[in-house]
């Protein structure tokens, strides 16, 4: 196993990870950067109000995207498992 094999399959798993976490995060900041507008316009300053919304939105991402983010982690894992023979010998 070489060094250069070793940080390829680093670089894939960490795109992996980033590909299938952009969608969530990427609509939580969205969600916390409107609740901060109308926060700040309305002078409301509840705490409750910053993270009902960012929840409720990455809830509703997650119902959205779970199947493709389940699908592209699976692709990969398969990968990993089907060469599980090049990471022994």
């Amino acid at each position: 196993m070489s060094q250069e094999f070793i940080i390829s399959l680093a670089q894939k798993g960490v795109f992996t990870v980033l590909l299938t976490s952009a969608p969530l995060v990427g609509i939580a900041l969205v969600a916390g950067l409107l609740v901060s507008i109308f926060q700040a316009t309305t002078s409301i300053q509840e705490a409750t109000l910053a993270f009902v919304p960012k929840i409720v939105a990455t809830m509703l991402a997650l119902i959205l995207f779970g199947p493709w983010m389940l699908n592209h982690l699976l692709e990969f894992t398969s990968s990993i498992l089907g060469n599980l023979y090049k990471f022994i010998g």
